[in-house]
């Protein structure tokens, strides 16, 4: 193992040392065992960001219309065309 130094708050230390009480762990113990669970966590969503997106993703859903895939890949070859000639020509004076 390697030996590490950490600055934590007076708040921190005495959390640390309840819950090494509470388990009948080493502090160290305790320590190795939080950080393994936050790397586990971190990068992953909270219960309250999984619920609004999945709110968002009802909500967008319905709205995509509903059509051909072929007239969407038409639309899709107009508007790259389109760029290709420098853009949509105007149909009415400015």
């Amino acid at each position: 193992m390697v030996k590490v130094t950490f600055t934590v708050d007076e708040r921190t230390v005495d959390r640390l040392k309840q819950t090494a009480a509470r388990l009948g762990k080493p502090q160290s113990e305790v320590v190795r065992e939080a950080i393994a669970d936050y790397a586990d966590r971190a990068g992953r969503l909270s219960e309250q960001e999984r619920l609004r997106l999945l709110r968002v993703f009802d909500e967008v859903v319905p709205a995509i219309p509903r059509r051909p895939a072929r007239d969407t890949e038409a639309e899709i070859a107009d508007v790259r065309a389109a760029r290709r000639r420098g853009g949509r020509r105007r149909t009415q004076p400015r």
